[in-house]
Parts: structure tokens; sequence; C-alpha cells
């Protein structure tokens, strides 16, 4: 099993959610679909800009509370280096 830590957005450069998952493609869908209630749903959080797999759960929690934490223009150039044009990644999963 793997587990993956996401950023979401509604934009380039828009509002950014991040979050970790057992199951990527099922939590973007969860997303795209509004069917949770939350952050991302209020701020149209539906495009999947970022993601980096892990083997082991306690792994990608780690990973997900520290890019959590990190400034803004941190979590923008760690998506750029990925994925420069702020492309939905979702279509390649």
């Amino acid at each position: 099993m793997s587990f993956a830590v996401y950023i979401m957005t509604n934009r380039p450069k828009g509002v950014l959610y991040t979050g970790m998952t057992d199951d990527l493609v099922k939590r973007v869908w969860e997303h795209r679909t509004h069917i949770r209630p939350g952050f991302s749903d209020k701020y149209n959080c539906e495009k999947l800009v970022w993601y980096e797999i892990h083997d082991s759960r306690e792994s990608a929690f780690a990973r997900e509370r520290r890019v959590k934490k990190w400034m803004r223009e941190w979590k923008i150039k760690l998506i750029e280096e990925m994925n420069p044009g702020w492309l939905d990644l979702a279509e390649r999963l």
C-alpha cells in the first residue's frame, strides 16, 4: 500500500489545500465532487497540482505536517518544481 501527500488548488497560485491519503484517485474525486464539506469545498480546490508518494503512513503523515507549516512561497516553489504549468495532475493518475 502506498500513501500520498498532495496539494489541491482552485487556480494557479490560488488557494492551496494540503492533504494526505491512501487512495489519491478517490480523494481527488471527493474534492472535485465536494462530497466532504470543509476548507477545500468552501474554496473550490478541485485541481491536483502536486503530490508525493510514500511507502508508509507515518512518513506521509510527517511530510504532510511539515508542508502544512511551510510558508506559502515555499509551497508554490514545491509545486512549480514538479508542475511549472500548474496543470491538473489528476488526468495522469
